[in-house]
């Protein structure tokens, strides 16, 4: 190995020894609950709609754009995206910009920005272009986070997104060059040691630089883990984010039977990963870690109750409602040439499905707040959710704060469950994305 990623200089850092004491019977407990309440609550019997609510006043609002383009596609992954081609990637900014300025004339303002794809980056100048189009509609926005693979950091195009994007997400995987041989992203993005320098060379250009990790491969043993956290720690980014791999119903077949360790390593690698991270990072989520605990990170939907998706194949939560745009590029062009939004589906939710997965998120995110439950729902939490607690407690993933009554302390194994019941989430909205997709034929392209 390069000495520039050999492992870390061993600070005098007091060891983190992480509590996760929750058996492996209860976790495949919990992932069976998990499933059922998402094929229960994330089926797709939506309702055709061509049109967004306008916003509430008072209400705080993120807007989300996606760029469903990748130069090649990852076997693992499951969001929306296509195999890129300049002309209809070109056409396709403009076209977000257009469905921007309509969300404007809906009386929409935004204080945050998230990109995400696809590789939002295939384009570096219609990228900047399109981020400062909705600076100039929405001059409230605070903060512009976006997404890109390690490839793209060394394009000299790369350097236009200076000054635009506060936060940059570096989808690197693994530094470990046998696993991203596995996962066949050697070849396409380099081996660990390239990643490293790409990342080292931009870091001057973001305030806030990500690095994504994944855990739960298979032949990822502990040494692999403990060094690509070391080599992530030696860049020394503000976030880490350590992500489980995720199985779907598409991707079951060729993830679970090649790429996926057994469902029994998934805790004493995130046993690992806590104890490393812990005392150098603030934990903002079960996966996600930061130097500070008030800056923005992937997941969005932790701050922001509500927001709104521009692009094909995008979702936006307002009113207790999903909205889900087309997933096909062809009636997404026509769509903003008609002068529409790109939106097609809409689900309405019930007042306990939706502080359901506020818990959900509350778990995850280490925020479970009873103030929270009572300001935005009028409910008392013990009450309203008492089988969801009452569990949660059984299990040793909550106890109550002594210092504020009104907070409640997710524990270590809170934070393992919490990782669980997100990932199975997760899981679902990609099964839901794979079933938009089915129908797509090529001329949708």
């Amino acid at each position: 190995m390069s000495p520039i990623i050999q492992s870390a200089s061993q600070e005098l850092i007091k060891p983190y020894q992480s509590n996760i004491t929750v058996p492996n019977w209860m976790i495949s407990s919990m992932e069976r609950v998990m499933q059922f309440y998402v094929d229960k609550n994330l089926r797709l019997d939506t309702i055709s709609t061509d049109r967004m609510p306008k916003p509430i006043e008072g209400k705080k609002y993120m807007l989300y754009a996606h760029i469903p383009f990748c130069h090649t596609l990852c076997s693992f992954c499951t969001f929306h995206r296509f195999l890129f081609r300049e002309d209809k990637a070109r056409e396709y900014f403009v076209a977000l910009r257009k469905e921007m300025q309509m969300a404007k004339d809906l009386g929409y303002e935004f204080e945050s920005m998230y990109i995400g794809g696809g590789t939002t980056t295939v384009l570096e100048d219609e990228l900047a272009r399109t981020i400062e189009h909705a600076k100039t509609l929405f001059p409230g926005i605070k903060e512009v986070s976006c997404e890109s693979d390690p490839q793209h950091l060394a394009n000299p195009e790369f350097k236009q997104l200076k000054g635009l994007v506060d936060r940059m997400s570096i989808g690197v995987q693994s530094f470990d060059d046998g696993i991203l041989k596995m996962t066949d992203r050697l070849d396409k993005f380099g081996s660990g040691q390239q990643t490293f320098d790409n990342i080292m060379a931009a870091k001057e250009l973001f305030p806030i630089i990500n690095v994504d990790l994944i855990f739960g491969f298979r032949g990822q043993t502990d040494e692999i883990i403990q060094s690509d956290l070391e080599i992530a720690s030696k860049l020394d980014p503000r976030q880490i984010t350590t992500y489980p791999l995720m199985i779907t119903h598409q991707t079951r077949k060729s993830v679970k039977n090649q790429l996926a360790a057994p469902q029994g390593e998934m805790v004493n690698q995130y046993r690992q990963i806590l104890n490393h991270l812990t005392g150098q990072y603030t934990q903002l989520s079960a996966w996600a870690f930061g130097k500070t605990n008030n800056e923005g990170f992937d997941e969005y939907v932790i701050d922001y109750d509500e927001y709104l998706g521009v692009g094909s194949g995008s979702f936006s939560f307002l009113n207790d409602t999903l909205y889900v745009n087309t997933f096909s590029l062809k009636k997404y062009q026509q769509r903003i040439a008609e002068g529409r939004m790109a939106v097609e589906q809409q689900k309405k939710y019930q007042l306990k499905e939706v502080m359901q997965y506020r818990f959900l998120l509350g778990m995850f995110s280490g925020r479970l707040s009873r103030k929270y439950f009572r300001d935005t729902f009028n409910v008392n939490l013990d009450t309203a959710l008492f089988k969801e607690m009452a569990s949660m407690k059984a299990m040793g993933a909550l106890k109550n704060d002594p210092v504020n009554p009104d907070e409640l302390i997710v524990t270590d194994n809170g934070k393992m469950l919490g990782l669980l019941m997100m990932k199975e989430f997760y899981s679902g909205m990609d099964n839901v994305r794979a079933q938009l997709r089915q129908p797509l034929a090529t001329g949708d392209m």
